[in-house]
């Protein structure tokens, strides 16, 4: 018998696994793909460890989560800046003086405020949908560029039907700075994320290839716990409804060129081109790898349906209000926890999974000793 049982070997599952495993608990995790790390998941192919489910850039302002993870891998230095390609003109992201110089020509932050201040008036009162919302932080220019394209194709659905929150902030830079995030810490694990996951998962039993939910009353029976990392909903087959995804598709292709777009992450921000992003692999670890070959991904956003994965809950009033439900449903569920993205129907950083799985582990492991 099991002390946990962890359905899930993504980073939440492998976190929760580890931190029992070094309290003495005995611990068993499945998971229903054939490989570990679940989305983090990376995969050697011509020497280049390949995002196989998009870019993943480790980044936080947490000191200990920073230094929990460089406890199962050593991070490169990698500072995640991409380009966004809009009908072929290139401009720098986030939105920064460098974006501003090639929108309008102007050198001095001052000027680049004064734009932007002048095209907001076109919003007057609170903005009713996503392109009200966006031209009120940002103006019609940036706007029609950059962000209009690419939050229709990633969301399906025209920016003036989409709710404004989505967007609640824009981030404008009024400095000649293209390090996309905000944190101290930023790199990604030499050697792939699914080594650094191996490394976590290091001498606990791993059972690859089986899903949870076909065999429930076997599984529950193996250990005295759960640790549920799947779909909330599908945990409770989906009695209340069926939770909203977006979902992504991948297109993966080795090119016989060292060099196809000179940067990690190119995004194509005009609604005719069908991708939303263009990865290139090799850029994540400097160029390392085959030297005469890359690998690109061109990333397709799409509605989720059943036998997808799912990526990104999409969090509007009609979904919010099913997940309190079957939220509600779960902690009647005494003997099962339920963690991650999917299973808290809420979208996480890489180190906000870590930090959570960390801060659950420890009020179960700590409720576990006094019991």
């Amino acid at each position: 018998m099991f002390d946990y049982l962890v359905v899930g070997a993504g980073l939440y599952g492998a976190t929760f696994a580890r931190e029992a495993k070094d309290a003495g608990k005995k611990v068993l995790v499945i998971d229903k793909r054939n490989h570990i790390a679940g989305n983090v998941f990376t995969e050697d192919i011509e020497g280049i460890q390949v995002h196989r489910y998009g870019a993943h850039i480790f980044h936080t302002n947490n000191l200990a989560v920073w230094n929990y993870v460089n406890r199962f891998a050593v991070f490169n230095r990698f500072t995640n800046s991409p380009i966004a390609n809009y009908h072929g003109e290139i401009f720098s992201l986030p939105f920064n003086m460098y974006t501003f110089n090639k929108m309008w020509g102007v050198v001095l932050p001052e000027d680049a405020k004064k734009i932007i201040d002048e095209q907001r008036k076109e919003i007057t009162g609170e903005p009713n949908n996503l392109e009200e919302q966006a031209i009120s932080l940002v103006g019609r220019d940036v706007y029609e560029k950059l962000v209009k394209g690419y939050t229709e194709k990633q969301w399906g659905r025209p920016c003036n039907e989409l709710p404004p929150f989505i967007i609640k902030r824009l981030p404008v830079r009024m400095t000649y700075d293209n390090n996309y995030f905000n944190a101290l810490y930023q790199g990604i694990p030499i050697g792939g994320y699914t080594q650094l996951v191996e490394n976590m998962l290091e001498g606990i039993e791993v059972q690859l290839g089986i899903d949870y939910l076909d065999n429930r009353q076997h599984w529950n029976n193996v250990a005295k716990k759960i640790v549920y990392t799947g779909p909330i909903d599908s945990f409770f087959d989906y009695a209340l409804g069926t939770l909203e995804y977006r979902s992504v598709r991948f297109e993966t292709e080795v090119l016989d060129i060292p060099n196809y777009q000179g940067n990690a992450a190119v995004n194509y921000t005009d609604r005719e081109t069908p991708w939303t992003r263009i990865i290139e692999h090799k850029w994540f670890e400097f160029g390392k790898g085959n030297i005469n070959k890359t690998v690109i991904s061109r990333e397709f956003s799409s509605e989720w349906k059943p036998g997808d994965d799912p990526y990104y809950p999409v969090n509007d009033e009609n979904n919010r209000k099913l997940f309190e439900q079957y939220y509600n449903l779960s902690k009647k569920e005494e003997h099962v926890i339920f963690g991650g993205r999917l299973g808290e129907y809420k979208y996480y950083d890489m180190d906000q999974v870590v930090l959570a799985a960390l801060l659950r582990a420890k009020a179960e492991l700590k409720s576990e000793d006094i019991n």
